[in-house]
């Protein structure tokens, strides 16, 4: 079970940092979806400093749980923005991100009672 635990964490984790960097470089996408919602660049590059930062944490044993709180934040404002726009399916889609957050949150604490 931790090894399964762990890989979902490196996905997870890869897949938040990943998105943070697409945000702190600006990729031309993540610009024009984020600013039809009133994001500025500043506002852009810090969520995605926030994000890489959840990922970052999330993948360190002792801060796994910061980090996924925070990573849930992060992706949950994503899938808000996707539905807002009206992509409901990809909203949908992002859901799973979210959860299988969540079940790293709720393994990390099965997992420390069991050590």
């Amino acid at each position: 079970m931790k090894i399964l635990h762990w890989v979902l964490v490196a996905i997870i984790a890869l897949l938040g940092i990943g998105a943070g960097v697409a945000k702190i470089l600006e990729s031309p996408e993540e610009v024009q979806f984020l600013e039809t919602f009133g994001f500025n660049s500043i506002l852009i590059v810090l969520y995605g400093l926030v994000q890489v930062i959840g990922g970052t944490l999330l993948a360190i044993p002792k801060t796994v749980k910061l980090g996924s709180i925070i990573t849930i934040l992060a992706f949950a404002l994503s899938t808000i923005l996707i539905a807002i726009s009206g992509n409901y399916v990809f909203a949908l889609f992002s859901l799973l991100p979210i959860a299988f957050t969540a079940l790293i949150f709720w393994q990390s604490n099965q997992l420390s009672f069991n050590n």
